[in-house]
């Protein structure tokens, strides 16, 4: 394993000095493009202006509950810590009315699901009142009937006791049937950096509660934190593996913001750089923990997300980035991702409640993407995630042929050994799925790219050079750039 990893790292050095990642080794996530702090402001009636629901009436739906019991050092997301409980109330019955609102705007009397996904935040950091009231009112907007999938982040503390019991008792009443628990690290030590407020014990009590309950369980890790080690991060990975659950999903941190807050870990950092575990010592933690879950029988199934079986995933994720189909989110920082835009819900508390009271939704960022941000839409969450499929590409686009979309990117690509492609589609070799997110930000316009042009090696896969414009001779005719 270590002789593997120390060939990863490697791959990695060769592929920062071809230019495809950044000389200090940082890395962006792409979760979405473009990336989610990079929108302009939007109004409301500019973006839904020409917007029809999908022709089968589904939607992927997402609510979000911005509250914790107290700050992880790594989120870079706003919360409100604490009990607050009237603040809860409050923001609840802001959320059903967002909820109604969106649904006069769209002329529909219920939501259709395809699939939910309830995050935060920690989203069962609500009292069993509060939790059944939000499931009720959700439910009766959100119709669940063709729903294959309702998903729920949580948190281990909230899981356990007779208390976490009734919790998950409930959320499974309503139609919960799969659960991500932030697990984050199964070492003591490193759950105090992390200021998490539960042990390992209560991890294991948590997992144990799901799994009795009939759930289907995804626990998540964090590797490259401050007091993670080669030796303790693969001890973690060996206690993961034994809790045979059904998914187990990797997060590289994440120092810079991503989302709209900064988290306290970039002042830990900066303050006590030598906490981190090097560059080198990150990767090979990534690598060993792809072939210590390998050796389990868990695979990667979706971009991060390790499973024994190919039916154990979440569809949520999967229908947004790879089906790239319509989804409504609602909530602070909720984001709408729909066939050709993309909107953000404010950031801030006092907007939020504003806005909806006023009658409003609370959108304040988006785009409503032309054709080129359409095309690099389409090659971005799909290849990163799991595969991109020629045909559906067009469909996506309008028509736009696939070999007429970026083919010098694509070549360097598959020089590089970064990329493999077939007649029907395109997809990440191993080590291109180790880099996923550096490799699909060669499909960046310049204008959205991470890090500025000079960050980059001068090498041939230098993610600003001039021939990732789409020029105007491949825009099909009757549709602009």
């Amino acid at each position: 394993m270590v002789e593997r990893a120390l060939a990863r790292v490697a791959d990695y050095r060769r592929l920062q000095e071809a230019g495809l990642i950044c000389r200090s080794g940082d890395f962006f996530p792409s979760v979405h493009y473009p990336p989610i702090t990079m929108y302009p402001p939007v109004e409301e009636e500019t973006f839904f202006a020409t917007y029809t629901p999908p022709q089968d009436g589904l939607f992927d739906v997402y609510a979000h509950i911005p509250f914790c019991r107290s700050r992880c050092l790594f989120c870079h997301y706003p919360v409100q810590l604490g009990e607050r409980s009237a603040e809860k109330d409050r923001y609840l019955g802001a959320l059903e009315r967002e909820m109604d609102l969106s649904m006069q705007l769209l002329g529909l009397e219920r939501i259709k699901a395809r699939s939910v996904l309830v995050g935060g935040g920690t989203p069962t950091y609500l009292t069993l009142d509060q939790l059944a009231r939000f499931l009720t009112f959700f439910s009766q907007r959100v119709d669940l009937s063709d729903c294959r999938q309702f998903n729920y982040d949580v948190d281990p503390v909230t899981l356990i006791g007779d208390e976490g019991l009734e919790r998950l008792r409930l959320m499974r009443a309503h139609g919960v049937d799969r659960v991500t628990i932030g697990v984050q690290s199964l070492n003591e030590h490193v759950l105090k950096q992390m200021n998490r407020h539960h042990g390992i014990q209560e991890t294991l009590e948590a997992v144990q509660n799901c799994r009795d309950l009939g759930f289907q369980v995804n626990i998540e890790f964090i590797f490259g934190y401050p007091g993670e080690t080669l030796e303790n991060w693969m001890e973690v990975m060996e206690l993961a593996v034994s809790l045979d659950v059904e998914e187990i999903q990797l997060y590289r941190l994440k120092i810079e913001a991503y989302g709209d807050y900064q988290g306290p870990i970039k002042g830990l950092c900066s303050g006590k750089p030598e906490r981190l575990p090097t560059l080198e010592e990150t990767i090979m933690m990534k690598q060993m923990a792809i072939d210590l879950l390998a050796e389990h029988g868990y695979r990667e199934n979706l971009r991060r997300v390790f499973s024994r079986e190919r039916h154990h995933y979440s569809h949520y994720a999967d229908n947004q980035c790879c089906g790239l189909l319509d989804q409504l989110g609602f909530g602070l920082t909720a984001f709408s991702s729909l066939r050709d835009r993309f909107a953000l819900n404010t950031q801030n508390f006092d907007d939020y409640y504003a806005m909806i009271a006023a009658g409003k939704l609370p959108l304040n960022r988006g785009i409503l993407r032309n054709l080129e941000e359409q095309m690099r839409w389409a090659i971005i969450l799909p290849l990163k995630n799991r595969a991109l499929w020629k045909s559906y590409f067009e469909t996506v686009t309008g028509g736009v042929p696939f070999d007429q979309a970026f083919p010098a990117k694509f070549e360097r690509l598959k020089e590089h050994g970064l990329i493999v492609e077939d007649d029907e589609k395109v997809e990440l070799t191993p080590l291109g799925a180790f880099v996923a997110d550096e490799v699909v930000q060669q499909f960046h316009a310049p204008e959205y790219s991470p890090y500025p042009a000079e960050s980059y090696a001068d090498g041939p896969l230098h993610p600003h050079r001039n021939w990732d414009r789409v020029p105007q001779a491949q825009i099909p005719a009757g549709q602009s750039s």
